[in-house]
């Protein structure tokens, strides 16, 4: 049985297990919790590799002991698919990711993922696989592949996308940014026998322009600001939970758990100048929550925000730095103890026009 056969029994067998999960509790669960997911994304697991993008392996045992009490694990293409094409998902349905192939995710993720029989995606940069000594091998993806791990596409090079090579246009970037990620998708389908053809953006980082182009030639992007996703989401940059380093805590990670998306119907271009203070304003595309009910933090503090209907606005309250930041906005949902949560990332190049790491 070869790899691609292998890959559409797991989907076929996931579609019917979420068809199961949803159908007891369809007349109990409402309808806005059936469109809502939550997708964690990890580095290591580790405690030997950089803090900022770690998490031990005893507190990600400790994340999985309670996801598996609480919540429903999808393959990732199964939990974006029924959300593009509508389907109901399972209530606290969430897809777990990691970025980078780290031998340490095999070491010491895959055995207490495979325990608690739960998929997970590793978007890769291919030319590192089996090449750089913490990366995994190619035996390794395809040994992991056939026991259902999915495996997706994190550019050729692990580059800061935005960042332009001197006297490079606009559209001499955009072509050559798109030609990388071409590359490394037509490197997976090599090795794998499929393409899903989702991007996680390295770093996070993305603009409008290189959005619109990953959506015109068939991908998903994945981002790394926080937030739920719905089927109103933005597809070309689909937020994810960080869930290590300095967000490994467990307690706070519950609150995110059971987070749904706030939708907008006008995201802002998360990219600005050294010094920006952006004005923005964000118009819910639903009547629950109301606008007045939302508050919004920016580096863990309340900042203030206006509102006209259900138009949200607000005001950046300092300067823009070099590297990345974001306002991270929720409001209660009418299920008790929930959150919606909608976050406006923003990426800023410093005086040389490059992107902090």
């Amino acid at each position: 049985m070869n790899q691609k056969t292998i890959s559409h029994l797991r989907r076929l067998l996931c579609c019917v297990v979420v068809t199961l999960l949803i159908l007891p509790s369809c007349t109990f669960v409402q309808a806005q919790e059936r469109d809502n997911a939550v997708i964690l994304v990890y580095h290591h697991v580790s405690t030997q590799t950089p803090p900022s993008t770690s998490i031990s392996p005893e507190q990600f045992a400790a994340h999985l002991a309670h996801i598996n009490e609480h919540h429903v694990v999808l393959p990732l293409d199964v939990l974006v698919n029924s959300l593009k094409t509508g389907q109901v998902l399972p209530d606290k349905a969430i897809a777990i990711t990691f970025d980078d192939g780290y031998r340490n995710i095999l070491e010491n993720a895959h055995p207490l993922l495979q325990q608690y029989n739960m998929p997970y995606t590793i978007f890769i940069n291919p030319p590192e696989i089996g090449v750089r000594r913490d990366q995994l091998t190619w035996s390794e993806v395809k040994r992991m592949s056939q026991e259902g791990v999915l495996f997706a596409n994190h550019t050729m090079d692990h580059a800061h996308l935005l960042s332009r090579k001197e006297n490079e246009t606009e559209a001499q970037w955009l072509t050559r940014t798109m030609q990388n990620i071409r590359a490394a998708e037509a490197m997976i389908t090599e090795q794998l026998d499929y393409s899903l053809k989702y991007l996680a953006y390295p770093f996070g980082e993305f603009n409008f322009k290189l959005r619109d182009a990953l959506l015109a030639d068939g991908y998903i992007g994945f981002a790394q600001h926080s937030g739920a996703v719905s089927s109103s989401s933005d597809f070309g940059a689909i937020p994810r939970f960080p869930s290590a380093g300095i967000y490994a805590n467990l307690n706070t990670l519950k609150t995110k758990l059971n987070s749904m998306a706030l939708n907008v119907s006008n995201p802002s271009d998360p990219m600005f100048a050294l010094g920006a203070q952006p004005e923005i304003s964000l118009e819910l595309n639903q009547t629950q929550p109301k606008a007045s009910q939302v508050t919004c933090f920016y580096r863990n503090e309340v900042i203030t925000t206006t509102t006209q209907g259900q138009i949200l606005s607000f005001t950046v309250p300092e300067p823009l730095e070099a590297g990345r930041s974001r306002v991270n906005c929720t409001a209660p949902s009418t299920v008790p103890g929930r959150f919606h949560w909608y976050s406006q990332p923003f990426f800023v190049a410093d005086e040389n026009g490059h992107y902090p790491d």
